[in-house]
């Protein structure tokens, strides 16, 4: 009994120091985005903004090239971002290499903007995933809300307003000088050395004063799980779940006890579906999508001289075409 204090400590001692530490304040995030901003990326960023924040790291540097992607997914993204506790550079890098539509409202969020030389930014006009012919007073009202969303992200962070609605009005872009000249961002930096050079001892408002001169970079790469999010969440890739699970499952009913096509056809409806949560869908797409798979069934029973097949293919068509929202 006389050894049960010090056993006892020593137990709460290995407790602790099993646990996820802190992470020091010479420690840098570094994240690399290199796709569209998809539901499965927002996840990515804003978790390990949360981590940045969390753990009170130095900073987190995201080092951006993205085409763009969904609006939803983006303002995820850009609110984590003007709520993380500690310092957020957005660097658009290597040459070559691009922040389009919502990657500028993501650059321009940050605490720190910087891009590297051969390097462009803009071209932010709201664009439609489907193929429909697009309303007038709708888009009018999205390109609205998107100029205000980005005026107010550009004033927060002392940028170019104006530029920024011009880059969502008429899709103007910048090279990386151009966009330095205008004051869209802060740094044009050679490669990730010379930006945290130039960062370093560099006042950020609210956050203080970053001390990098000891600073540990420490990426944080995606996870199984992101990855596999990421690739569903691709609305292309969720369209083609879809057709697969249809074609399951028509293999299945048309041969009963075939077993596979049900399987394979069965999940890749699930994982379809799942992606639908997180993509703009029109649910009477997904409708007219599954009426078709419903005619194409009815032929195989009844004798309709293929009308039914015609019936089955209009609707496919129909909903494939209305299947995503503006």
């Amino acid at each position: 009994m006389k050894y049960l204090p010090f056993l006892l400590f020593i137990s709460v001692f290995l407790a602790l120091s099993s646990g996820d530490c802190p992470a020091e304040q010479d420690e840098m995030y570094l994240i690399v985005v290199s796709d569209a901003i998809t539901p499965g990326i927002s996840d990515f960023l804003v978790n390990a903004l949360k981590q940045a924040s969390q753990n009170n790291a130095a900073g987190i540097i995201i080092q951006l090239d993205t085409p763009g992607g969904l609006a939803e997914s983006m303002r995820k993204i850009v609110i984590s971002i003007l709520g993380c506790k500690v310092p957020v550079i957005v660097y658009v890098a290597p040459s070559g290499d691009r922040a389009a539509s919502a990657g500028v409202m993501i650059t321009m969020s940050a605490d720190i903007a910087a891009m590297a030389p051969g390097t462009t930014i803009g071209a932010a006009h709201p664009v439609s995933i489907g193929s429909r012919p697009a309303d007038k007073k709708i888009t009018e009202k999205i390109i609205n809300d998107m100029v205000a969303h980005g005026k107010t992200i550009a004033e927060k962070r002392g940028k170019n307003v104006d530029w920024v609605e011009k880059a969502i009005r008429d899709s103007i872009s910048a090279t990386e000088s151009e966009a330095l000249k205008a004051g869209i961002i802060d740094i044009v930096a050679e490669d990730l050395d010379d930006l945290i050079k130039q960062i370093n001892g560099r006042s950020v408002k609210d956050k203080g004063t970053l001390h990098l001169d000891h600073v540990n970079i420490i990426k944080i790469k995606e996870s199984i799980r992101t990855k596999i999010l990421k690739a569903i969440s691709n609305p292309n890739i969720a369209y083609i779940l879809m057709m697969i699970g249809l074609a399951g499952l028509y293999f299945e009913l048309a041969n009963p006890g075939a077993v596979f096509p049900g399987v394979v056809g069965s999940t890749s409806l699930i994982l379809a579906f799942f992606a639908f949560q997180t993509l703009p869908v029109n649910y009477a797409g997904i409708l007219l999508i599954i009426l078709s798979l419903v005619f194409f069934i009815l032929e195989i029973k009844i004798t309709s001289y293929g009308m039914l097949s015609i019936a089955g293919i209009i609707t496919l068509v129909l909903g494939s075409l209305i299947l995503y929202k503006k």
